[in-house]
């Protein structure tokens, strides 16, 4: 490996260490660290909502539930004229009710929710239940405002047209988090409309509770789901079911109204930063084994039928010799790799990406016979280490990624065979603490601390495997963030949260910002993507 001076930039990054809470490490005086929530002090209150959030992502607890409101919905006669109304029936969404009546006739259900309080638009949505029209209606709705008075409009549509509307109050309590109800709006220079959907804040990394966070277009709090602690990382959907992780050892899958149905265990691994489904529906998940002295290395499979844990990868089997080459980080941990995204391209195939070394990778036959098909990154980086064999050629003159967030795979009909799109969010930073000897400016990279520097960038890379080389196809700059951070393509729209700035935003197709939001975080964001939840929540 090619060495330069060491940087400047390890005492930085040891104060942003020290600031995360993502594996409970801090010391404590006055409290003993629950591993799985990562927390070292929390107020006699919040220690008893945290229990009820364990309690919450319990399956007896929620079949308990089930059977419950089953019970209540046979005992009754729920009309458009008396619906059974319950206030978060299952614990998952604070800002939520749920909803279940007859009709005479079959019809859709749409709802608006309208808060006595300045600055608060109305918040509507088609209620999604299966097929548009039935008699039968049980649904969720959210966005409810907290401490005050909801007013909740139901309309009543049937086939022929003929419209009804139902009106309901429900006064809300507070939030179980101290999350503003609204945060600060900017609008941009761009007159391009906003992509619908909601922006779900995963990562809130607090030293209180942890939530995951729905924000609609106007930056109102529509939604505060709690976990039991760490972050959610990505929202996964299958048949009626939405999976996201709810602390370091758990992945909880939720129906859409609102039930925890499954709750996996990672067991001796601990969770980190990503999954996926594979093509059997399985899923993928970059993890740590707690058993090893290196952190952030793993790949593991959970088996969505049966729950079973097993390791698919270790990264120390294809880069052993480079292993040996690096320094531990200041906590102690040998963080070599620090894989923070996982993309699976199908048949086997999957993209990963090295935050220590700033390099892409793509793994072949990852289950029978996996092996390193190319990487993206430096070549002075990865020269003397013998495995600058396995580089894609760098096409064009443009500083390389540096940190990288959030590669995601795009596949365009318009590409000839052996071509695809990468784009992420581009830290622009120059720092691996395992390799602190390895000067990052002689290669452009020259920001070297989380904050403070110029930019970050949205990249898009055109990979063409054929040819064996990359190629910046597009880019633009974002407010500068050297760590976490996320960047999603959403129809012609960009979405860009600048985690540690506590920034997220929408640019047009020109990259034109269409509006951006700004919170006052306490550490940082880790990711914001946004869905626009139909055929599960919404129609």
């Amino acid at each position: 490996m090619a060495a330069a001076g060491i940087t400047a930039a390890a005492a930085g990054y040891r104060q942003y260490k020290e600031s995360k809470a993502d594996d409970g490490s801090k010391d404590s005086t006055t409290a003993t660290v629950d591993m799985d929530v990562g927390k070292t002090i929390l107020s006699s209150d919040q220690k008893e909502i945290l229990e009820d959030i364990k309690a919450t992502y319990n399956e007896e607890n929620q079949s308990e539930i089930e059977q419950e409101i089953e019970e209540e919905k046979e005992s009754g006669d729920y009309t458009e004229d008396n619906m059974l109304i319950k206030y978060n029936l299952y614990g998952t969404n604070t800002q939520s009710l749920y909803v279940y009546f007859t009709t005479d006739e079959a019809a859709s259900v749409s709802y608006t929710v309208h808060a006595e309080e300045d600055g608060i638009d109305d918040f509507s949505a088609d209620a999604y239940q299966g097929e548009e029209y039935q008699t039968e209606h049980e649904f969720q709705v959210l966005g409810l405002i907290p401490d005050t008075e909801n007013t909740i409009t139901f309309t009543i549509k049937t086939k022929d047209g003929k419209t009804t509307e139902k009106e309901t109050t429900y006064t809300m309590g507070s939030l179980l988090g101290n999350e503003d109800t609204t945060v600060d709006a900017t609008e941009g220079t761009s007159s391009q409309q906003l992509a619908d959907g909601l922006y779900v804040m995963m990562g809130n990394d607090s030293e209180n509770l942890d939530f995951m966070y729905y924000y609609d277009n106007n930056g109102v709090l529509r939604g505060e789901v709690p976990i039991i602690g760490y972050r959610s990382h990505r929202l996964l959907f299958d048949d009626d079911g939405m999976y996201y992780s709810i602390s370091q050892t758990k992945i909880a899958r939720v129906n859409r109204l609102g039930q925890v149905t499954k709750v996996y265990d990672t067991g001796e691994y601990n969770l980190h930063h990503d999954y996926v489904f594979d093509d059997d529906g399985n899923i993928l998940i970059l993890a740590s084994d707690t058993n090893s002295s290196s952190v952030e290395d793993m790949i593991i499979l959970i088996n969505k039928e049966s729950g079973k844990v097993t390791k698919v990868l270790d990264l120390a089997d294809f880069l052993g010799d480079y292993k040996k080459t690096c320094e531990d980080a200041s906590d102690g941990d040998l963080d070599w790799m620090h894989i923070n995204t996982l993309q699976w391209l199908g048949d086997g195939q999957i993209i990963i990406s090295s935050r220590e070394t700033s390099t892409i990778m793509k793994i072949d036959d990852l289950y029978d016979d996996p092996s390193i098909e190319y990487m993206i990154g430096s070549e002075e980086f990865w020269d003397g280490t013998g495995y600058e064999s396995l580089l894609l050629t760098q096409n064009g003159d443009f500083t390389l990624q540096g940190g990288q967030h959030s590669v995601t795979y795009v596949e365009d009909d318009s590409l000839e065979d052996g071509q695809y799109y990468l784009y992420m969010f581009n830290n622009n930073i120059g720092f691996s603490e395992s390799q602190p000897d390895f000067s990052w400016s002689s290669i452009g990279l020259t920001n070297d601390a989380g904050k403070g520097g110029d930019n970050s960038y949205y990249y898009r890379y055109l990979v063409d495997e054929n040819k064996g080389t990359f190629q910046l196809e597009d880019s633009f700059a974002v407010p500068y963030s050297g760590y976490v951070s996320s960047a999603q393509d959403i129809g012609d729209n960009t979405v860009m949260d600048s985690g540690i700035a506590g920034v997220f935003g929408e640019y047009d197709s020109s990259h034109k910002l269409i509006k951006s939001f700004s919170l006052d975080i306490e550490k940082f964001i880790y990711r914001v993507y946004k869905y626009d939840f139909e055929g599960f929540y919404f129609s």
